[in-house]
């Protein structure tokens, strides 16, 4: 064989081991990687657990204070009328020239 056929055997062998090297790199990073990505989804797991759970706290807390208005919701009404709220800014204006 000539020497520039020995050449393209010893880069051919080279490329090989190039390879081989860069699967196993991509074979150690893939686990690696993989090890986090299972960490991150028990973490975002637990997180959505605790946030399930306080969602269903505040569920229970607007049904409480709901609850606890309801008397209140005739005279809320009224008050809330645009007639009713001119009146008192008028009340205020005054109060505060005065």
């Amino acid at each position: 064989m000539t020497p520039a056929g020995w050449i393209g055997v010893w880069l051919l062998a080279a490329a090989g081991v190039a390879i081989v090297a860069e699967g196993l790199l991509a074979a150690i990073w893939g686990m690696a990687i993989g090890k986090r990505a299972r960490l991150l989804a028990e973490r975002i797991e637990t997180e959505r657990v605790g946030l399930e759970a306080d969602v269903e706290r505040l569920r229970l807390a607007v049904e409480e204070m709901a609850r606890l208005w309801r008397p209140y919701r005739y005279a809320l009404r009224r008050l809330r009328h645009p007639l009713v709220v001119a009146l008192l800014r008028s009340y205020a204006r005054r109060g505060a020239a005065a």
